[in-house]
């Protein structure tokens, strides 16, 4: 799989992650990084974005690599060949500053609406722990949406990420549609 953006781009973006954060301090702190292990106890990773994989070194014994086939799992169709897995060896207690990217922006996740337009909504997963950024409603500092927006829109100028960002965004719509149905309101 070919990424478009370049190795320095992703160092970059990183750099202005590095400088914000969801709210003051260490969000982790809040739940002693549930994103990082689930509440029964199991052991959470995340898929790198395409090119991602070029900032991190896989000889960082702080993470553990899989190399998987993107097309054994719900990737887009534009996704061939391989994609990086990573999960961190030591929770809670791993290098913030070497998190992966959707790591840095969590609980933000972009979205792509009919129009084409990018904006950015919480996380709407279910997840196997509990956030409290998302649960709580807690207010996030202005300055890590507006990096996080800025990210996402460089991102998404990666076709692979574009699909990526653009199939989340469909199942998200589809997801609230039935949600709609089902309570009776459309």
């Amino acid at each position: 799989m070919k990424a478009k953006i370049k190795k320095r781009t992703f160092k970059a973006i990183y750099r202005l992650l590095d400088r914000v954060s969801p709210i003051d301090g260490d969000c982790g702190k809040l739940c002693g990084a549930a994103c990082c292990t689930a509440e029964d106890g199991r052991e959470l990773g995340i898929y790198l974005l395409p090119g991602e994989e070029k900032v991190h070194d896989r000889k960082d014994n702080w993470l553990e690599w899989t190399k998987e086939d993107a097309e054994d799992y719900d990737f887009p169709g534009s996704w061939k060949g391989k994609v990086y897995f990573v999960k961190c060896k030591t929770p809670p207690i791993c290098p913030r500053e070497k998190r992966p990217m959707q790591c840095r922006t969590f609980p933000l996740v972009p979205h792509i609406n009919e129009e084409g337009e990018l904006s950015l909504v919480y996380n709407d997963l279910d997840l196997p722990y509990r956030c409290p950024l998302i649960e709580d409603e807690m207010p996030l500092n202005d300055d890590f949406v507006q990096a996080t927006f800025t990210v996402w829109k460089h991102l998404i100028e990666d076709p692979l990420i574009y699909d990526l960002v653009k199939e989340d965004s469909l199942e998200r719509e589809r997801a609230a549609l039935d949600l709609a149905k089902l309570l009776g309101e459309v």
